[in-house]
């Protein structure tokens, strides 16, 4: 055997074993007796943290507790975010990102998704007083300032979509509210569960929907590529709860409802 074949025999025998301890999530985590999540816990009504509680609550800690019922382990929660969710999943730091995560052409190139089981479009949130943000035709107008989180999808896709207004991008430990109500921007873009924690909580907020649909987008749980049998696992989890009727009535729970896809 020639120097060449045995170090093409090692490479291929090191890759085989690499991607046979990728593909076992399952049954480590049935053998470990843990399922770790990752969550974004300032996401309201997904994976949300009361700031006078400290208790997480939301869709996701509901179904992700189901998940983890079903596969007969205990729940660890690994705190997350858009920005750290690719680093943290194919990091190892868990198992699964269960925490409404928008299905984009970028993520799905680094990331599995499963089916789908919640859709957004994306909204407006200025003050009732803004005299400058009145419609959704407001938004993009010359000397407007826009405000987006950093790492969601309504990053890209509003820096696409602006041709006059101008977009700042919010990171940590700055707030969109914070922005917004000190004046520092006219409007930040949103999802429908986020939207919900403003019109819930704040009474100087209002909401500028889009005339029709924007951009639409599908949320699925993510996870690394390549392990096929965990993937198909969350895929049957997702298609139970769609079947039996936890989803419905965690989205019920939440105020989600609306954007529940059921099939």
């Amino acid at each position: 055997m020639t120097l060449f074949r045995r170090f093409a025999l090692a490479l291929a025998g090191v890759a085989l074993a690499a991607s046979a301890a990728q593909a076992q999530t399952l049954e480590r985590v049935r053998a470990a007796g843990t399922l770790h999540v990752c969550i974004w816990p300032d996401y309201y009504g997904i994976t949300y943290r009361n700031p006078r509680t400290e208790q997480l609550g939301g869709i996701d800690i509901d179904l992700s507790a189901e998940l983890a019922r079903e596969l007969g382990v205990k729940l660890e929660y690994v705190e997350s975010s858009f920005p750290q969710l690719v680093a943290d999943v194919t990091g190892g730091r868990c198992d699964v990102a269960m925490f409404a995560v928008g299905m984009l052409a970028s993520r799905k190139e680094q990331l599995a998704f499963t089916e789908p089981y919640l859709q957004s479009d994306i909204y407006g949130v200025t003050t009732r007083a803004s005299r400058t943000v009145r419609q959704w035709s407001d938004i993009d107008q010359p000397g407007v300032v826009v405000a987006v989180q950093a790492g969601t999808f309504m990053e890209p896709v509003m820096r696409d979509a602006l041709k006059q207004a101008r977009m700042v991008v919010i990171r940590p430990p700055a707030t969109r509210e914070q922005e917004l109500e000190a004046g520092r921007v006219d409007v930040f873009m949103t999802d429908y569960p986020y939207s919900r924690r403003l019109l819930d909580n704040a009474d100087w907020a209002r909401l500028v929907a889009p005339p029709k649909p924007f951009h639409v987008l599908p949320y699925g749980y993510a996870v690394k590529r390549g392990d096929a049998r965990w993937l198909a696992r969350l895929d049957e989890f997702v298609a139970a709860i769609k079947r039996d009727g936890r989803l419905l009535a965690a989205a019920r729970r939440h105020g989600l409802a609306d954007i529940v896809v059921a099939r």
